[in-house]
């Protein structure tokens, strides 16, 4: 297919996954050119089976569709107000799935496709792009995904000067901590300890007794574990076993390695010496979020909701992600990316999708949603403009470029790829009350909140499509 008529350079593109097919049509639906590369057929990989662009290599399921009180709602309804292609061709290919939108993946993929095949400012390349892309393409977006060549991760890093690109072995859970009980933990640091930016009580602990401690590796070494393909490698290696692994490995490992009982003390019975404390570490800038500390698994997800119930104080814990083990080959964005997704050493490349530290097919589809509509506004001599914070485009992008308003800041330090979620926006500063004025608690504030939460997105959005369709 040939360029349109247009007096623009036009902009490459390198992966034809969601992200980069989003990207594609998001520039030239402004009139720029775009040459997308895509390496297969040319070149396949171990996960995909297809030729076809956007090709869903997992499940089919795009989450929930509720944009009132699920965050990955929300981002769908963001996504087609912007006038999504990977939204249009799956809301096209939708099949029965309750309350999820989920789709004909086959039907989607060749939707996709066509309509990039068929759009006159785009032209598909089938050849791989090995090594760095050449000096003279002036406007790069790299959306090469977790499964990025060789080749080009080495050009990457060259650029950079980072030792290696994350190869993300390890997920702990992440727990909303809201749904903590500090009737049972408490915040204690180990041995009061303070720490850069902390002040001695930085951790959330969960106490255990013996029974609790022994239920509890009973239930680990019996739960159901997910297996790996081989195209997936190593696992783990012993600085990131799973903490079934470990308690397979003997009934005290845990309590002797991330479940030490050592330097706290329950406030509520400091007489009584804890037999295990599980801990957890505060995962955003905005306090929200809490990792459990050692707690990278490959447990199916049902397994791992019932059994981490277990520990005291998560006995109604609502999960921001659950754990899991798997290579995705990701940037360290919130020190390599500008606000734009533009790479800070190369301002020339853009990075979009998976490869940014997103994780699932919606979210990587918008970030290279907002990319290729940085890249058409930077085309055009206009200045990119970033959607509000409040919005879930704007949440997510934050979390990727490490938050460049000083009261949300996430920081490179604690940059995990993750999912969208309510935890990745700012609170609400209105307090949650119910019609009569009463303050609510538990289920029913923890509903109230995600209401105000999406209530204020698409308010927040609807002012900036004013001046930014």
């Amino acid at each position: 297919m040939s360029l349109g008529m247009t007096t623009y350079q036009p902009i490459h593109i390198i992966g034809g996954g969601l992200a980069g097919s989003e990207a594609a049509w998001q520039i030239a639906e402004r009139g720029v050119p775009v040459v997308l590369h895509e390496m297969r057929p040319e070149r396949g990989t171990e996960a995909h089976q297809t030729d076809q662009l956007a090709e869903l290599v997992c499940s089919n399921s795009f989450r929930s569709d509720d944009s009132q009180s699920n965050a990955v709602g929300l981002l769908h309804d963001e996504m087609r107000r912007l006038g999504s292609l990977v939204m249009q061709s799956a809301d096209a290919n939708q099949v029965p799935a309750g309350g999820a939108l989920a789709v004909d993946r086959e039907g989607f993929a060749q939707a996709v496709t066509q309509s990039l095949e068929n759009h006159p400012l785009i032209t598909i390349s089938r050849q791989e792009v090995a090594g760095a892309p050449p000096d003279e393409w002036d406007q790069v977006i790299i959306a090469s995904g977790p499964l990025t060549s060789p080749a080009l991760a080495d050009a990457i890093l060259s650029v950079t000067n980072e030792k290696a690109l994350a190869f993300f072995d390890a997920i702990a859970p992440i727990v909303h901590r809201d749904s903590i009980n500090m009737d049972i933990a408490w915040f204690q640091s180990r041995y009061d300890k303070v720490g850069p930016g902390g002040n001695g009580a930085d951790y959330i602990n969960c106490p255990m007794n013996k029974e609790q401690y022994d239920a509890f590796v009973d239930a680990l070494i019996a739960g159901d574990a997910v297996g790996f393909k081989e195209w997936e490698g190593t696992p783990y290696f012993d600085g990131c076993l799973p903490i079934e692994v470990m308690a397979e490995r003997g009934r005290e490992t845990l309590r002797h390695g991330p479940m030490k009982p050592v330097g706290l003390t329950n406030p509520r019975d400091p007489q009584v010496k804890s037999y295990a404390i599980v801990q957890l570490r505060q995962d955003n800038k905005l306090g929200t979020l809490y990792n459990l500390v050692g707690f990278q698994t490959k447990l199916k997800y049902g397994e791992q909701a019932q059994i981490f119930k277990m520990i005291p104080g998560l006995e109604n814990a609502e999960f921001a992600r659950l754990g899991g083990l798997h290579r995705n080959t990701y940037l360290n964005s919130p020190a390599l990316l500008d606000p734009h997704l533009r790479l800070k050493a190369k301002s020339q490349w853009r990075f979009a999708g998976q490869i940014t530290g997103c994780e699932g097919y919606v979210e990587s589809a918008s970030v290279g949603l907002m990319a290729g509509r940085f890249a058409a506004a930077e085309r055009l001599g206009q200045t990119p403009a970033m959607p509000p914070v409040t919005t879930a485009l704007g949440a997510l992008l934050n979390h990727i470029t490490g938050g460049h308003l000083e009261t949300i800041e996430a920081g490179p330090r604690s940059f995990q790829p993750m999912n969208i979620n309510f935890g990745l926006f700012p609170p609400p500063t209105e307090p949650v009350k119910s019609p009569d004025g009463k303050r609510l608690k538990g289920p029913e504030k923890s509903k109230a909140r995600k209401l105000q939460i999406t209530e204020r997105a698409k308010h927040d959005l609807t002012l900036w499509l004013e001046h930014n369709a």
